[in-house]
């Protein structure tokens, strides 16, 4: 059966129920429907969140194969609930751009699924709406103070650098004119779009701790500069009030089910190749006031998703990781290894031996944080024994403790062995994370460890404009904020072609934006988009609904 199809087979459970496990009054969740709700902020209880284990799933460097991260975390926390551990995964939310281009659905898979995964995958509770809302009202406001011949801050349109969003895969709005049309319709200057999850109002969202919190990163905007060269931010404009207001409901986080009928708290979702990768800090902190264990995840490999998570959202919220599961696939590595992709079903123990090296360097990254880390390694029925054994071998060779995860095909049941492994380690676990860097450190500083401790690289080249943007940041004096590094995901290198373990390699920096709202500084590396486009075949062209409401085709 499909993921859908096993979805559909599933009696949900009325969320009140779902809340119940989690000791929370029925009356104080926010209804969407029977089966989702939102959690009012109220719930968050520092002095409960004391004693209790946050484990992060992280993965290899991601292929075309898969790896299943957030299937495996599903699995996980059923098998820990199994073994009589209360716990809750927390989530990132889907973006409707991949759900509708490759992916399909995103939420789990197989018996190790998030439900309702249609409601889920398709607007959930509305929070991407509202965020996608609030990012254009700024955008809106934007155009309007430069158009404005009463009211106006003198804003240079040639340095702003707000762009509009949309929750869609739509690579002909990356770079748009906008503003034509005559004197009473804007003026004309260059523009575009990303995509939602790309956006600074998803990356606040998620590093938010309260209202207030919330509508003073919103005014930290950088907007760009005045003809007379001086900083204009979101503030300025009043729009943070505005903003915030349209939040009101976004900044909840969400509550749903497993399919074994466990809490899942799911909040936010920043891409970990443009953004921090991680869901909210409300929802982390929520799920450790209310449970005993919480797993979540970070996206993409460890070198992305689960570095931010550490360097920016661990330090922001003083979070501290039990432990740190590390996912990956005996296809996944021999697709490092030089495999084909349309022969990784065969064995090719020669492919896996040279693919391990991804692996390998994974888990050293893991021990710089001064972490206890663990290999989950999510099993294919096209695994073989030998292949299997050739991985346990690294894991021991490398001092870190493996299990074999079958959470596909058999759910918390297939898990149950990893949950027993990751609960041993996190308890036991003695030693306090510890960030790779000092936020005081110098931006070159700051990407230069990153580069070279977790990336492997050489060195780190900076072009003309990313030499400027420097200057830039220094003089608005955003130097000391931490950085969130855009690199590509299909690589420890910023070259999608260098897989395995690249060496040798020179890091190029093109440029650095300014996200001060979020807190952080971005630099780029190599060519991201932060506007995906659709495959020749997007997933979109599979997905139906019947005369019944029955939809389909979410994989």
């Amino acid at each position: 059966m499909t993921d859908i199809e096993i979805a559909n087979t599933v009696k949900l459970k009325p969320i009140i129920e779902i809340a119940s496990k989690l000791g929370i009054d029925p009356d104080t969740i926010e209804q969407y429907g029977k089966y989702k709700a939102k959690l009012p902020l109220s719930l968050i209880d520092p002095a409960k969140m004391q004693g209790k284990h946050l484990i992060l799933v992280s993965a290899i460097s991601p292929t075309p194969a898969g790896e299943g991260k957030t299937t495996v975390s599903i699995g996980l926390t059923e098998g820990l609930n199994r073994i009589g551990k209360k716990t809750t995964v927390v989530l990132r939310e889907p973006s409707l751009g991949p759900v509708f281009g490759i992916k399909g659905g995103a939420t789990g898979g197989g018996y190790s699924q998030v439900l309702p995964m249609e409601d889920i995958n398709l607007h959930f509770t509305g929070d991407f709406n509202a965020i996608e809302k609030a990012h254009n009202l700024l955008a809106a406001l934007i155009d309007n103070n430069i158009q404005s011949k009463t009211s106006t801050l003198g804003l240079d349109p040639r340095t702003v650098t707000w762009k509009r969003v949309m929750d869609m895969n739509d690579r002909s709005l990356r770079h748009i004119i906008v503003g034509l049309g005559g004197t009473t319709s804007g003026i004309p200057r260059e523009t575009g779009f990303d995509i939602t999850a790309a956006s600074e109002v998803m990356a606040i969202l998620c590093l938010a701790e309260n209202f207030a919190d919330l509508k003073e990163r919103l005014g930290n905007i950088f907007v760009g500069y005045t003809y007379d060269k001086k900083p204009v931010y979101a503030r300025d404009l009043n729009a943070h009030g505005a903003m915030a207001a349209l939040l009101k409901e976004a900044i909840k986080p969400n509550l749903v089910q497993t399919i074994e009928g466990n809490p899942a708290i799911i909040h936010g979702g920043p891409f970990a190749n443009i953004a921090q990768g991680t869901n909210s800090v409300l929802a982390t902190k929520m799920g450790l006031s209310l449970s005993d264990y919480v797993v979540t995840e970070a996206g993409f490999g460890f070198d992305l998703g689960a570095e931010k998570f550490m360097d920016i959202k661990c330090v922001k919220a003083g979070l501290n990781p039990s432990a740190v599961v590390l996912v990956a696939t005996v296809r996944a590595l021999k697709y490092h290894g030089g495999a084909k992709l349309d022969s990784l079903k065969e064995e090719n123990t020669e492919a896996l031996r040279k693919g391990i090296e991804n692996l390998e360097k994974h888990v050293e990254n893991m021990k710089k944080f001064n972490i206890c880390p663990v290999v989950a390694l999510n099993k294919f029925i096209t695994d073989t024994d030998a292949e299997i054994q050739i991985i346990a071998d690294k894991c021991k060779e490398l001092e870190v403790p493996m299990e074999v995860a079958e959470v596909w095909a058999k759910g918390g049941e297939g898990a149950e062995k990893l949950a027993i492994l990751t609960a041993k380690v996190a308890e036991q676990c003695t030693s306090k994370f510890q960030p790779l860097y000092d936020w005081n450190w110098s931006i070159e500083k700051k990407i230069e460890t990153i580069a070279k401790e977790i990336y492997g690289a050489m060195a780190i080249d900076y072009t003309a404009q990313a030499k400027s943007d420097l200057k830039k940041i220094m003089a608005l004096g955003l130097d000391k904020l931490p950085v969130c590094i855009a690199k590509t995901q299909k690589s420890l290198s910023d070259n999608p072609k260098l897989l395995g373990r690249p060496k040798d390699f020179i890091v190029t920096v093109r440029q650095l934006e300014i996200a001060a709202g979020a807190g952080f500084i971005i630099p780029i590396t190599g060519e991201i988009m932060r506007m995906p486009g659709l495959p020749d075949v997007p997933a979109a062209e599979h997905i139906d609904i019947d005369e019944n409401g029955q939809i389909r085709g979410l994989f």
